[in-house]
């Protein structure tokens, strides 16, 4: 027998390989109707309380001086542990609404701020404050987000059924001097919403 016909295989063999890709490809196709939110690292509300809405360069959000139709990244509930922090599960896109929105108004009700997680796969979405596009938007898979409901309205996460259409949200409070607070959210469909999964709209 020769050396050749003696040796075994080292990587997976063709059947190995299409069998792989066959599980990988149900356990995708079924992915979407799976509550995988029940299982995420939400955190719990009893160890929340109300924080500032600190930005990027560290101030803290003031309807005075935050921009119209603009949006930053912030992180809730901040850790100070700069790892921990960098967690997808913490980002939120703070937006403060365009004119036609309400974005004008001098109060609370201008911004949002929603999990960055999108409801589809995961991915991070973001917002688009451009003439004609005013939305957030996945860069993965398309899935378009309403900028002043959270609610998906075009792509595969406007399809899922509720609450997986509907981002989380988190709210807010205005001080006396206009500067902005995170109110300790209630984490679950009903309130909040369970990051990862959605919530339901009353």
């Amino acid at each position: 027998m020769s050396e050749q016909g003696t040796k075994k295989s080292d990587g997976l063999s063709r059947r190995d390989f299409l069998r792989l890709m066959g599980a990988a490809g149900t356990g995708l196709a079924f992915a979407p109707f799976i509550p995988f939110g029940n299982y995420m690292p939400n955190p719990t509300s009893s160890t929340l309380e109300k924080v500032r809405v600190i930005l990027p360069d560290g101030t803290q959000a003031n309807v005075n001086t935050f921009p119209l139709n603009f949006s930053e990244v912030i992180t809730y509930p901040s850790t100070g542990d700069s790892a921990l922090d960098a967690e997808a599960f913490r980002k939120w896109q703070f937006i403060r609404l365009p004119e036609e929105l309400g974005g004008s108004k001098n109060d609370v009700s201008a911004f949002r701020g929603f999990s960055m997680i999108c409801l589809h796969l995961w991915c991070l979405w973001k917002y688009w404050p451009d003439e004609g596009r005013k939305r957030g938007e996945c860069p993965c898979h398309g899935s378009m987000y309403d900028p002043s409901t959270g609610t998906a309205f075009r792509g595969p996460a406007s399809v899922q059924a509720p609450p997986s259409n509907t981002l989380p949200k988190i709210n807010f409070e205005k001080d006396s001097d206009g500067f902005l607070w995170i109110l300790p959210p209630t984490w679950g469909v009903n309130d909040n919403g369970v990051i990862g999964y959605g919530r339901f709209i009353k």
